[in-house]
């Protein structure tokens, strides 16, 4: 680092007072200069992963339907899994109502303010918890998320692979070391700031950076470089086929829905018949089945091909499955592409 601690700090926190973003989980409770520790927790499990500007209409919906951690212990899971759908990455939103209920019957419903007993609520691992440590309660816990890695790695000219644990280790130090003892929440909220709005990972914008003297990398003109990039592998592609399988009752059409296994991806969610493409639903006859079209949808580390086949005739399902028109499985969790194919069946519609 170029310049000292001590005014590396006063620039990067005199920036964030000014040009911070407008966010609901940075709002101050009304007994305090803090965010509300509920709110800063739900904020942090819908961030891993997922954008800012995607992140903020779910967490009003869920305040909406759970404006206090315990009306979220006490939710049933597959309506926090309802509200959730969409966000991704589903067992963030399970993980998310289990430490709901650790924190009502272990710690008394009040969000734990160190962050070895952050560590015991499922789901959160260390930037979380000091994420939660620091901003809810300013708690001086350094933090390592995404941003934070570019940052430093910017600062201090660190050439090497941060995914590697060596290098990682020596950034998780690194952050320890430049937190202030005092405003270590807004220290923190600072740095993710400046990864997120200037030093961005393609083209950052050196020039109207608050801390700019105090970067080695662009000392060295080697910004654009840091960090290296990861290395591509190929992404498998596994390929399945929807079944909409439909009946008539009364005045209304019905569709057969399955829920998924306990675990895995998608875990507990429901979902219109799906069979691996290698191995058909028994008794769908292809020339009487409809093609509603194909569904691509891209994971972190895999890719899927839908076909969806609307099926009006009868099929032999299991006893398990649930009966719904397309208007009442708008209570159910689907994954995305769910979502998708019963849009496809309602666009299909006479």
């Amino acid at each position: 680092m170029l310049q000292s601690p001590l005014k590396f700090r006063r620039d990067l926190l005199s920036w964030y007072a000014t040009h911070r973003r407008n966010l609901p989980w940075r709002v101050a409770s009304a007994d305090t200069t803090r965010p509300d520790p509920y709110h800063v927790l739900l904020s942090e499990f819908m961030l891993q992963q997922t954008q800012v500007a995607t992140v903020i209409p779910y967490f009003e919906r869920f305040l909406t339907a759970f404006p206090t951690i315990r009306d979220l212990a006490a939710a049933e899971e597959e309506r926090v899994l309802r509200l959730w759908q969409g966000l991704g990455y589903y067992s963030r939103a399970r993980n998310l109502r289990k430490a709901a209920r650790v924190v009502v019957e272990t710690f008394g419903g009040h969000v734990p303010s160190t962050v070895d007993e952050l560590l015991t609520l499922p789901g959160v691992g260390r930037y979380t918890a000091g994420a939660i440590a620091s901003i809810a309660h300013g708690t001086r816990a350094p933090i390592v998320d995404g941003n934070v890695i570019r940052v430093v790695c910017r600062l201090d000219a660190i050439e090497t692979d941060p995914r590697t644990p060596a290098t990682l280790a020596t950034i998780w130090a690194r952050a320890e070391e430049v937190l202030p003892k005092a405003n270590a929440g807004d220290f923190n909220s600072a740095l993710m700031e400046l990864g997120a709005t200037v030093c961005v990972p393609r083209n950052p914008q050196c020039l109207i950076c608050p801390v700019a003297r105090s970067c080695e990398a662009r000392e060295k003109g080697i910004q654009d470089r840091i960090p290296p990039p990861k290395k591509g592998k190929a992404t498998p592609l596994e390929r399945r086929v929807i079944y909409c399988v439909s009946r008539r009752r009364a005045q209304t059409t019905e569709y057969a829905f399955e829920q998924r296994p306990a675990t895995g991806r998608w875990a507990g969610m429901w979902q219109f018949i799906t069979r691996p493409a290698d191995a058909p639903l028994e008794g769908v006859d292809a020339s009487r089945a409809t093609s509603l079209g194909r569904i691509e949808h891209a994971l972190t580390h895999r890719r899927y091909e839908f076909d969806v086949l609307h099926v009006e005739h009868a099929v032999k399902l299991p006893a398990t499955v649930r009966w719904l028109t397309l208007e009442e499985s708008n209570t159910l969790p689907l994954p995305k592409p769910h979502v998708r194919a019963r849009t496809m069946l309602t666009d299909a519609a006479p």
